[in-house]
């Protein structure tokens, strides 16, 4: 596989095309890379009452689902988003994982995972804040195993 970039000054936004014979696993995995990349660097709304917010997806420690009503946490506040939790998934694919039905979190901000005595669950903790997230043990293999790939990319 070769990769190629060509500059044109004239162009008004950039553009990623991909050359390929054939859909392979691998083409899927660039265009599912260069998507994420694309994601990450562009804001989504959130509310708090009647204000919107333009938050950088980075920012976002992990969302979760109290009754009918989405929350987006970042280390010091609590927003509300009107997507629903599979399309945030579908969207931010990339540094994001479901880790149980309620919560999708940012695998780039996760400081610790702990193994919770009482049941068979696990505990996320985040750098710098008190805020935690419960991993339910069906996505627990998953999220290590996206732990491993972030730690070695980095």
């Amino acid at each position: 596989m070769k990769v190629r970039i060509e500059l044109d000054e004239s162009r008004t936004e950039e553009e990623v095309v991909i050359h390929c014979r054939s859909l392979t696993d691998e083409v899927r995995l660039i265009q599912k890379a260069v998507s994420s990349v694309i994601a990450s660097q562009q804001n989504i709304i959130l509310y708090k009452g009647d204000t919107e917010y333009y938050v950088v997806p980075g920012d976002i420690l992990f969302f979760e689902t109290e009754g009918n009503i989405l929350n987006a946490h970042t280390r010091e506040q609590v927003f509300q988003t009107r997507y629903r939790l599979y399309e945030l998934e579908e969207i931010l694919s990339g540094n994001f994982i479901r880790v149980s039905k309620a919560a999708l979190v940012n695998v780039q901000e996760i400081y610790s995972l702990s193994k919770n005595t009482l049941s068979t669950t696990s505990v996320i903790s985040f750098a710098g804040t008190h805020k935690q997230v419960f991993v339910s043990r069906h996505y627990t293999k998953q999220l290590k195993e996206k732990l491993m790939k972030a730690r070695i990319h980095k």
